[in-house]
C-alpha cells in the first residue's frame, strides 16, 4: 500500500492553535485537523508545508520546526503525518481551502472532532502546554 506523506502545521500565537475544518465532499469531511497537505514529488516537507499553508490559509510561515511525525493506517490508504512547529509571518488566515478555520487553547481541542491520527498530537500538544503552564 502506497503511504502519504503529509506536512501538517501546529500554528501558534497568542497561546491558541489554527485549526481548521475539512471542506464537504473530501476524504474525512467536516473534521477538524491542523492546517497542511501532501507532498509532492520534487518539494521538501517543509517546502510542502509552506506552500500548503499559502494555499490553504493565504499565510506565509517562518522556517518550520519539526514536532512529531505520526504514521496512521486507514482502511483505504496509509498516512504519515509530518506535524510541525510554526508562526505565520505574513498574512491573517482566511480559508480558502478549508471550510472554517479557530484559534484556540491546547485544552480546548478535544472539544473538536479530529481523524484518529491527530489524536496522539493532540495528547502532546496538551501535556507541553500542561508542562509550559500554558
Amino acid at each position: 500500500m502506497n503511504v502519504i506523506e503529509v506536512a501538517a502545521g501546529l500554528i501558534w500565537q497568542d497561546g491558541r492553535y489554527l485549526i481548521t475544518r475539512r471542506k464537504p465532499g473530501v476524504h474525512l469531511a467536516g473534521f477538524w485537523e491542523f492546517p497542511g497537505g501532501k507532498r509532492e514529488t520534487d518539494e521538501s516537507l517543509v517546502e510542502c508545508l509552506q506552500r500548503e499553508l499559502f494555499e490553504e490559509l493565504g499565510v506565509r510561515v517562518d522556517l518550520p520546526i519539526p514536532y512529531r511525525i505520526v504514521r496512521h493506517d486507514y482502511p483505504e490508504k496509509t498516512v504519515e503525518l509530518h506535524f510541525f512547529r510554526c508562526a505565520i509571518e505574513e498574512g491573517e488566515p482566511v480559508p480558502v481551502e478549508c471550510a472554517e478555520i479557530r484559534w484556540v487553547l491546547p485544552g480546548e481541542l478535544t472539544q473538536f472532532t479530529f481523524p484518529p491520527a491527530d489524536h496522539v498530537i493532540i495528547e502532546a500538544l496538551q501535556r507541553d502546554a500542561v508542562r509550559e503552564g500554558a
